[in-house]
């Protein structure tokens, strides 16, 4: 659809000047948005696609400079704490009031999940969680704003990824972070039909990422890679603060992939806790040329606030997650079977026997400490209960306030 155009010589003038003072101001601050995209570290470029025949990053990177952050720089640093917006189980305006609560009660950080499908047929939404996150970003002023995680291989391709969260990091400057991970079939079979074993899913990821940061410099990108291609793609609006990538991982091979490729690590407390997994997050970093404990570790912890009745509830919504990975769950792109075979699998007692359940905030306190002494720097609390208010206030002023600082 045409449009009318208007003003006369003298008008186009000072669009053109205003135009190339942009460029301008862009192109003096390109240098270092790239070096920080690629990567952060002067040993990340160049590095080399997992998958055969795929291309690698270019051109020499540098390290980002807290001393000169900014300050939405600075809260990326210093963030500890986030709460969890359930899409499977709520609907997004509910989670957008929780959000505002979780901030006023002290979070830092909120996350969403990002799927198509709920896990399980009984949690009963899935809204657009990047809507969510626009939305929440304009009734919020401090907390930071991401995915828990987004797959950005099948359902979302890398381009898309990129353009949205360019945008959202536009909107919120320096509050943006994007989870990414290897995803379920649950949303990428059942959106696409499409989901491939773990190594495919694998060096998708690698590509993906390294095509998001490539696109995020606002540079044209021509991509060549096994499985994703661009010619001549070029984000037009870009943040001018960097946005971080954050990897999910619950096994070594995606451990090393997350230190190697990504900014920082996502995974259950379990899997943080983990010194297998520790120990290939470490070595992928040192492949890469980074320093592994100046890395983001981020662990989701499940808790319930309240009894058994409480926690019941919760557990009946989220069965699978005694083992989400189960090749018979991760591979079904069904709810309604992964309901299922969950019931049939694991009693609510099995689910909800390694969460943090109870009334006695020392005893939540605790845990979260545990997870921090063993290495986690950010904890995500992720709950299934029906009273997510009381929630989000008894962790703001009776388990957070408990907690040593970093």
């Amino acid at each position: 659809m045409g449009t009318e155009r208007r003003g006369g010589p003298a008008s186009d003038r000072r669009e053109a000047d205003k135009l190339r003072r942009g460029r301008e101001t862009l192109a003096g601050r390109h240098d270092g948005l790239r070096a920080a995209a690629l990567g952060a570290t002067a040993g990340e470029a160049g590095a080399p696609v997992a998958s055969g025949g795929a291309a690698t990053e270019q051109g020499e990177t540098t390290p980002v400079s807290m001393e000169s952050a900014a300050p939405g720089e600075e809260s990326h640093e210093n963030a500890r704490f986030g709460f969890g917006l359930l899409h499977e189980q709520l609907s997004a305006q509910e989670l957008i009031e929780h959000g505002v609560l979780a901030e006023q009660a002290g979070f830092d950080m909120v996350w969403t999940s990002d799927h198509f499908h709920p896990w399980q047929d009984n949690e009963g939404h899935s809204m657009f969680p990047w809507m969510t996150l626009a939305l929440l970003g304009q009734r919020t002023s401090r907390v930071l704003l991401g995915t828990g995680v987004t797959c950005p291989i099948y359902r979302h391709p890398p381009s898309e990824v990129a353009q949205a969260f360019a945008s959202l990091g536009i909107f919120y400057p320096g509050r943006v972070f994007l989870g990414v991970g290897t995803g379920e079939a649950l949303n990428e079979r059942a959106g696409t039909g499409t989901f491939g074993p773990y190594q495919e899913r694998a060096d998708r990821l690698v590509e993906a990422v390294q095509l998001i940061r490539r696109l995020w410099t606002g540079e044209p990108t021509s991509y060549d890679g096994a499985y994703y291609r661009t010619e001549n793609a070029r984000l037009y609006d870009v943040p001018e603060r960097p946005i971080p990538i954050y990897v999910a991982a619950s096994g070594p091979k995606s451990a090393r992939l997350a230190g190697e490729h990504g900014d920082g690590w996502i995974g259950g407390a379990a899997d943080i806790e983990n010194k297998e997994l520790q120990s290939a997050f470490r070595e992928g970093a040192e492949a890469a040329g980074k320093d592994s404990e100046s890395m983001p570790k981020i662990a989701a912890l499940f808790v319930v606030v309240g009894g058994e009745e409480e926690a019941a509830y919760a557990a009946d919504l989220w069965r699978f997650t005694v083992n989400p990975w189960d090749p018979d769950l991760l591979y079904d792109p069904d709810p309604r079977s992964i309901q299922r075979k969950a019931e049939e699998k694991y009693s609510l007692e099995d689910v909800y026997e390694g969460w943090s359940v109870g009334e006695d905030p020392e005893k939540h306190a605790r845990r979260m400490q545990d997870v921090l002494d063993a290495g986690a720097t950010r904890i995500f609390i992720l709950s299934g209960q029906q009273d997510q208010r009381r929630l989000i206030d008894f962790y703001g002023s009776e388990v957070l306030p408990r907690l040593r600082p970093s």
